[in-house]
This record gives structure tokens, C-alpha cells and sequence, in this order.
């Protein structure tokens, strides 16, 4: 198979955990006699520097030229004080408009070898498999209008959480499909007791779940989700929500994973002729450029997110759980970055990516 991808290694410890993504998907496209189509470009604050944006022309071009994309991460603290349209943040939301890639999913797993990881007791944590299914075109990070006016007492800044209800039609029947795949339960987040936005949502939602009729759909404030994920975080499946509350909502769960280093996304809208989905991979993380070029950084979101591009974009379900499965057997061997506690010397980020290559095992008939 043919794999056309372009890689944006971003800002901060973007380039470091990305190369080692590479470097699996080139490992996985030998074994198994795929052909990979690489190509790189700007995004972000490396974006601004070398384009004076941070989502250059160029880059959309290349996005919607390619069947899946593949990001480090983006953000520099030189331009946190500039306004969002200029930050390299706003990269970020571009190509996610730019691809139409309306579903981001972030799963959160607790593994066995990384109990002590987290902050949490092990038998809060243990037995944690949630898929959060987070809606990314809309909500308050899109919405008009939004602005500061006005001065001294009367500034005042304003942004909107809109949504259309065929908005909140796409992303919850993705997330109704996904459940019905897993566990067959849906938990729907919302504000409904006090925003109106959240009442249209959770109305949708409830009239979606009369066509999975297999499907458990439950409700749950905001609030109390974000309480629920601490205190019984195994009792969920698939969780789905608006744009805000998701982005909020999966970096709290990164302490039932032992770190924000272990979570990938994959972001999903539409299928593309050729029948696989065009879709935008990410590690959770940011671009953490206190350790940049330091070889501290943890690949192994990177790695789960050049995973999840196989399986979504591509539909190499077995490919995609052979580098799952070689995550696994790396972390059960401890060769892991310090952001993971190990019992022993930490692994560098090249080294974590050199174990994960080692351990992937193609079947007999790929071997060739």
C-alpha cells in the first residue's frame, strides 16, 4: 500500500518525539512492503519564523495533498504574550479547519507496568480503558464573534460557543460507531443545567441513541465528569463532548496513564476517494521546550499516534497493533523516560524509539 504522509514536526520537543514516529512507520513500511510517501513542513512557531505565520499556504497545500498528517507539537513561550490569531497555537486550529477533521479521539489506558506512574491509587487506576471522543471544529474556539474592546474598566473580551445541531450530529454517531466497537457505553458531557449550548447538545444526543439501540447512553455534567475520572475512572468506555470541555477533560485523564507523554489522538473527519479517512495525528502532550534537545522527551505518544494513523487512515489494523503491542512490551521492560518513574537509568528519547522498533514482530508472512 501506498502511504502519503506529511510530517509537521512543530515547536519545542516536536522534531525529537517525531522523528522517532518516523522512524517506526519506516520500520513498519519495510516489514510489511508498504511504499511511504514522506513529506515535511511548517507549522507553528517554527512556522512563524521561517513564514511570519503559523500556518503557511504551503503547508495547507501539502495537508490536503497528503492522505494523513502527522504533528510533533506547536507552542513557544517568546509568543505568549501576542494575541491568539498570532500565537502558533492558531496553526493548530487552522489545519484542524483546513482538514475538516470535526473528531479528535484520545484513548487513555492504564497499564499494568505503569500502576506506579500515576498519582493515584493502583485500584482507582488499574483496569482505566477510556476512549474520549472530543468535537474539534466548533465550540469556543471557533465561534464568532470573539475579541477584546474597550479600555481600563470596561475591556472586555468576548467568545462564543456555537454550534450547529449537525455538528453535534457527526461527531456523536462517530462516537455512537466507536462505542458499539468497544464496550457498547456512551457517556455524553455536557453543561446542560446552564447553558443552552449543552441543551441542544444533550437533546441531539439523546435523539441520536434511538438509532443504537445496543449502545448504553448516559449524561454527565461537566463537573462531575471531571470528579468521576479521579475517583472511578474504569467505569467508563466512551466518553464525547463539545471542543472545550474535551481538551480539558483528556489532559486531566493523562495522571490515570502516568503521564501526558502517553496519550496519542487521532483526529478524523471525512473519507477520502481512495476510501481512507483523512486524518491529522498528534501527541496529547505540548511542545515542553524547558527539555527540547535534551533527549528527555517521551516518543511513545508520537510512536501511538503514528499507531492509530494506520489504523484510522490506512486501515492497517495489524500493523497498527503490532506497534501497540511493541509499546507494551517496552514499557513492561522498563525502557521508558523519566517522565515515567523507571526503577532504573532512564531510556533517551532515541533509545525508547530504538526498543519499540526492536519489539515490533511482523507476522511470518511479512517477514517475507
Amino acid at each position: 500500500m501506498e502511504l502519503k504522509i506529511l510530517v509537521l514536526p512543530g515547536d519545542g520537543i516536536g522534531p525529537e518525539v517525531t522523528r522517532e514516529a518516523v522512524r517506526v512507520l519506516e520500520h513498519v513500511a519495510d516489514k510489511w512492503g508498504h511504499a511511504l510517501t514522506l513529506r515535511e513542513g511548517l507549522l507553528g512557531g517554527a512556522a512563524i519564523h521561517a513564514a511570519r505565520t503559523p500556518f503557511p499556504d504551503e503547508t495547507k497545500a501539502l495537508a490536503l495533498e497528503t492522505d494523513a498528517t502527522l504533528l510533533g507539537a506547536v507552542g513557544l513561550p517568546e509568543f505568549d504574550e501576542l494575541p491568539p490569531s498570532q500565537r502558533p497555537e492558531k496553526g493548530l486550529l487552522d489545519i484542524r479547519k483546513a482538514l475538516d477533521v470535526y473528531a479528535n479521539l484520545r484513548p487513555v489506558q492504564a497499564y499494568e507496568s505503569l500502576l506506579e506512574s500515576s498519582p493515584l491509587k493502583n485500584a482507582i487506576v488499574r483496569g482505566t480503558d477510556i476512549l474520549i471522543v472530543r468535537e474539534l471544529t466548533g465550540g469556543l474556539y471557533f465561534g464568532q464573534p470573539r475579541g477584546i474592546s474597550g479600555s481600563g474598566a470596561g475591556e472586555t473580551a468576548v467568545n462564543s460557543m456555537v454550534y450547529r445541531r449537525s455538528e453535534i450530529e457527526r461527531v456523536g454517531r462517530m462516537a455512537f460507531d466507536l462505542a458499539r466497537k468497544r464496550g457498547k457505553r456512551l457517556t455524553s458531557v455536557d453543561k446542560a443545567n446552564v447553558l443552552e449550548n449543552s441543551q441542544l447538545w444533550r437533546r441531539t444526543m439523546t435523539r441520536l441513541a434511538a438509532d443504537y439501540p445496543d449502545v448504553a447512553l448516559d449524561h454527565l455534567l461537566v463537573d462531575n465528569c471531571a470528579m468521576q475520572l479521579i475517583l472511578r475512572p474504569s467505569s467508563f468506555d466512551v466518553l464525547v463532548t463539545e471542543n472545550l470541555f474535551g481538551d480539558i477533560l483528556s489532559d486531566e485523564a493523562s495522571v490515570l496513564a502516568g503521564s501526558i507523554g502517553m496519550l496519542p489522538s487521532a483526529s478524523i473527519g471525512k473519507r477520502l476517494p481512495n476510501g481512507v479517512w483523512r486524518g491529522l495525528y498528534e501527541p496529547v502532550h505540548g511542545s515542553a521546550p524547558d527539555i527540547a534537545g535534551q533527549g528527555k522527551a517521551n516518543p511513545l505518544a508520537a510512536i501511538g499516534s503514528a499507531a492509530a494513523m494506520l489504523q484510522y487512515s490506512f486501515g492497517l489494523l495489524e500493523e497498527a497493533a503490532a506497534v501497540e503491542a511493541a509499546v507494551r512490551r517496552t514499557l513492561a521492560a522498563g525502557r521508558v523516560t523519566a517522565d515515567l518513574k523507571p526503577a532504573g537509568e532512564p531510556a533517551t528519547t532515541e533509545q525508547v524509539g530504538q526498543a519499540v522498533r526492536n519489539a515490533i514482530d511482523p507476522p511470518r508472512a511479512a517477514r517475507g
